[in-house]
């Protein structure tokens, strides 16, 4: 090619070696010493780094708003329909000298907006909530309508005033249960007809927030009871050998006793987009709502079960996945996830800052996947609700 010139090397003739300058090779092995003995550094301290620091805990399996928390006396938050991780390892033991003095049960959450504008669901869960009955587990989720301050408070308050008059006498569960719910309606009376102010959208429309209610479901779970306490249209169903048992029932203002009682007090059930007491409220017992009062009640109804080695699981939801997916589906979904859960060997004592065996994982894992799936199948059928599900593993192989 013109213009470019290339030495031609004869067939006799040797191609002589090129020498590389002094300058430039002994820079080129001052660069590579210096790169060799930088790298050597850095693996050093990589190294010491990791022996002298004590091995953390396995990673938590959360996804998709889940959580997961055997941290005695913590519950879960939610913030616009998206639950935050918990600052806490989780622990589904207690041991003592290798051996297992107390038992948490395994749970999963899941709590979202869907559809709706806004969040007004709110899910508590508190385990060892008695300080006499230490195995006692709170389980609750309210679904608020109005605004969610309503819901808010029963997330607050409501676990201490159970806890309050438990303490009081643990034996008389249903008494107790329901004094707790109507000190809770007292309160958020009272709290709603204060001076005080808040951010709450509500407080733009009415300044008392009269027309501000929530249904509660709540389950305490100990090692021979389930006591479930209804106020509204929220629901809880126990799988118990691949048999949905529902513990308890939907107060809706067209159920017969429902409708006679609200008649009794002088109220009326329109039908207006469905039954509603006076035309307004779809359900027919919540926490707040004062201005329906005395036909909407805060009085719950309380079911008392005793628990067996047959029972699987229990499922607390909105009525966001009740009005699409019926009791036996639900449970088949739980079970479906239960099944998958691969066997694991039991946990080990925790280790270092707190440890988790490999079973507590996977069934953490179970329950996480098994709130999942009853929400995306909830928001898959068109659910038009905030959708908030709490699954409890009841599995077992001790004797009650």
């Amino acid at each position: 090619m013109a213009g470019m010139c290339f030495g031609v090397v004869g067939e006799a003739e040797t191609p002589a070696k090129i020498k590389p300058s002094t300058r430039t090779a002994r820079r080129k092995r001052l660069e590579i010493r210096q790169l060799k003995f930088v790298a050597d550094v850095d693996i050093g301290r990589k190294r010491a780094k990791l022996e002298t620091c004590p091995p953390s805990p396995p990673p938590r399996q959360c996804e998709n708003a889940v959580e997961n928390c055997d941290v005695k006396e913590h519950e879960f938050e939610e913030d616009s329909g998206e639950t935050k991780k918990l600052n806490q390892p989780e622990a589904m033991k207690v041991f003592e000298n290798d051996q297992i003095v107390e038992d948490y049960p395994k749970f999963g959450m899941t709590s979202v907006c869907g559809r709706r504008r806004d969040m007004e669901d709110a899910v508590a869960i508190h385990l060892s909530l008695c300080t006499r009955e230490r195995d006692s587990h709170f389980f609750g989720v309210y679904d608020g309508h109005g605004c969610s301050h309503v819901s808010l408070k029963c997330k607050e308050r409501l676990h201490e005033i159970v806890r309050e008059e438990l303490n009081d006498d643990e034996a008389q569960w249903v008494g107790a249960m329901e004094r707790s719910f109507l000190r809770m309606d007292k309160e958020v009376q009272e709290w709603s007809n204060s001076a005080t102010t808040s951010d709450c959208r509500c407080e733009l429309q009415t300044p008392q927030c009269d027309a501000v209610g929530s249904t509660a479901v709540v389950a305490i779970v100990t090692p021979r009871k389930i006591v479930v306490s209804n106020c509204g249209d929220s629901r809880a169903v126990l799988c118990r050998n691949g048999v949905a048992v529902p513990l308890s029932s939907d107060h809706k203002p067209d159920r017969p006793d429902e409708l006679h009682r609200i008649q009794a007090a002088g109220g009326r059930v329109i039908y207006w987009d469905g039954p509603r007491v006076l035309g307004v409220l779809a359900m027919s017992r919540a926490i707040g709502d004062d201005y329906l009062k005395p036909y909407v009640t805060a009085l719950p109804e309380v079911t008392v079960t005793d628990r067996t080695t047959e029972d699987e699981c229990l499922i607390l939801a909105s009525d966001g996945l009740w009005d699409v997916v019926d009791n036996d589906t639900a449970c088949g979904v739980v079970r479906m996830c239960l099944r998958a859960q691969r066997a694991s060997p039991p946990p080990s004592p925790p280790q270092g800052n707190g440890g988790l065996g490999e079973a507590a994982e996977c069934s953490d894992k179970a329950c996480s996947d098994a709130a999942i799936l009853l929400t995306k199948l909830a928001l898959a059928r068109h659910s038009s609700d905030n959708v908030s599900v709490v699954v409890v593993d009841l599995r077992r192989n001790v004797d009650l």
